[in-house]
């Protein structure tokens, strides 16, 4: 009990305690820095510290995956194989699997998320009830992966033809005679990794239509107005006007349910562990690191992964400068 008492004076106290020296400490070092480069030299010192924890727990840990790639598996007595772990990459069935999936959770979460979300924005946009459609649909992203991941298990849940079926879908399809579907067992047809995908849509299109609901706000009444006075119909007004002037914020959106879709991971840990052929990137990296102990290929894997979100965060960072540049 004590000892809690200590850890909580700590928080309380020596926290803002500590943020208040360096404070003064920081405006004190400025003082003493010649009046010219004090406008240049603040910033740096009010950045310091998060500066120092993004290299310590970010940069630091990068570079050491990076060189940790080119090693054997051991993470006591490791020796340099060179490309030997992006060799076993994109020559390993099961790694190339697992790329397939990667693409095929790009295309598909993308496409649905952004197209569905597009959809929703611009149709909840004219009813009254907005805020409750909005708060209903957004709902799921308020919930964790692994929460998901445990209420669809429920939801797809499979048992051998003539015994109860407890999975919704399953006894919902049975009300009409078909028969019951193994969701989450079946790799025919990418089967399985189409259920998981449909998980995330769920989740993710409250997103996407709450960013792009704000966008249809955001364009000019007198524009649509406009159009309606030219005698255009309100699919042209959208394809015309209001589609190509949600283009940058569409872009942002696609852009960023593409680094989700690469970093996918918890779903599919959590209802399959990449069984049935639903294997994606991010979980084989945890396989070979903790079910296989090799450190190595690990981290190859890793680097794969980080290599494919690169460009899409770069291209994602040119699109918010350039709105931010045209507001």
């Amino acid at each position: 009990m004590g000892s809690n008492i200590v850890t909580a004076l700590m928080v309380v106290v020596g926290v803002p305690a500590v943020l208040i020296l360096y404070i003064w400490l920081t405006e004190w070092i400025v003082t003493l820095v010649p009046s010219k480069w004090q406008k240049r030299v603040r910033p740096w010192l009010w950045l310091g510290p998060a500066l120092a924890f993004l290299g310590f727990f970010l940069v630091y840990p990068t570079i050491g995956t990076i060189i940790r790639s080119f090693q054997s598996r051991s993470p006591l007595r490791p020796e340099w194989v060179g490309l030997d772990n992006y060799k076993w990459f994109f020559t390993n069935e099961a790694a190339l699997r697992a790329l397939l999936n990667n693409a095929l959770w790009l295309v598909m979460l993308t496409f649905f998320t952004v197209g569905l979300g597009l959809v929703i924005a611009v149709l909840v946009d004219r009813v009254r009830y907005e805020p409750v459609a909005k708060s209903v649909i957004f709902l799921p992203l308020a919930i964790s992966m692994v929460a998901a991941g445990v209420i669809w298990k429920f939801m797809y849940d499979f048992r051998p033809p003539g015994q109860p079926q407890t999975g919704t879908l399953n006894a919902a399809i049975g009300t009409v005679g078909l028969g019951p579907v193994a969701w989450l067992q079946s790799p025919t047809f990418g089967v399985s990794t189409f259920a998981l995908i449909a998980i995330m849509i769920w989740m993710w299109t409250g997103f996407a239509m709450v960013i792009i609901s704000a966008a249809v706000k955001g364009i000019d009444p007198e524009l649509l107005e406009a159009a309606r006075l030219d005698g255009a119909g309100e699919w042209q007004i959208f394809r015309k006007v209001t589609f190509p002037l949600l283009g940058p914020t569409l872009a942002v959106v696609s852009t960023t349910m593409v680094i989700t879709s690469l970093k996918t991971f918890d779903i599919v840990y959590t209802l399959t562990n990449g069984n049935y052929d639903t294997e994606v990137i991010a979980n084989l990296m945890i396989k070979q690191m903790f079910t296989f102990g090799d450190f190595g290929r690990a981290s190859a894997v890793a680097v794969v992964l980080l290599l494919a979100i690169i460009p899409v965060m770069a291209f994602n960072i040119r699109q918010f400068r350039a709105q931010e540049s045209v507001r």
